[in-house]
């Protein structure tokens, strides 16, 4: 079997319009695992929704996607551990993030 590009990660990402903190800039673009390299993609979206549940509109953020790729040739449903490791090398990063910053991440393994 051949190495393919599997997706780990996906979600998004989400920043008060008056913060000065880019996610783009501020999370790493690669992470290291102990079986390989992880991509971390981040793009500027534009808000998936009009309203959060306590009713604040989308639009006073600036929200972003967030996938999380490797090449393996393994087959997807097997990489979970590899998402757990890759939880916890965003973590440090996400959880520092200014008050207000906010994120929805949810494993996805499917090949791309």
């Amino acid at each position: 079997m051949s190495a393919r590009a599997i997706r780990l990660l996906q979600g998004y990402l989400w920043v008060p319009r008056e913060l000065d903190w880019d996610a783009a800039v501020e999370l790493p673009l690669a992470i290291d695992l102990s079986e390989g390299e992880v991509s971390v993609l981040v793009d500027p979206i534009e808000p998936p929704f009009a309203f959060f549940d306590d009713g604040t509109p989308a639009n006073t953020q600036r929200f972003y996607q967030l996938t999380a790729v490797t090449l393996a040739e393994r087959d997807p449903g097997e990489l979970h551990p590899w998402v757990e490791e890759l939880q916890a090398g965003l973590a440090p990063v996400l959880e520092t993030a200014p008050a207000g910053v906010g994120w929805l991440l949810f494993e996805d393994l499917r090949t791309l």
